[in-house]
């Protein structure tokens, strides 16, 4: 598991992205529930997920922050990244971003896809 933390503030807004291999649904949820053992992420506003499964296919998880999911679902799709699953975490900052907020997942995606330790 790698944690990018820090990486984005907006109007108060923080956020993280996290990532790592992951083989079914099931194990994209224990990597959730896993990253969330942190009382940190767990406090989290949005952990919102996304991962892309051979064999089964996109799965992703908004966790109220709707639509992100599918943002990440995208990027993961167009990186031709398996497997893996991404983790764009939001602590609230007490000001509503609007359409604003989907970039701010895009740059928390792109930032991950750009400093992971295990790139192909």
């Amino acid at each position: 598991m790698q944690i990018f933390d820090g990486i984005l503030t907006d109007r108060g807004s923080k956020y993280a992205v996290s990532g790592g291999p992951v083989a079914s649904r099931a194990a994209a949820q224990n990597f959730v529930k896993t990253l969330c053992k942190d009382r940190k992420f767990a406090k989290a506003t949005h952990n919102t997920w996304g991962v892309v499964l051979e064999g089964e296919g996109p799965v992703k998880n908004d966790d109220g922050e709707s639509g992100a999911g599918m943002v990440i679902l995208r990027m993961l799709e167009r990186a031709d990244l398996r497997n893996h699953i991404v983790v764009v975490t939001r602590w609230y900052g007490g000001k509503k971003l609007g359409g604003d907020r989907f970039r701010r997942v895009q740059e928390s995606v792109r930032h991950y896809l750009a400093n992971r330790d295990d790139v192909a």
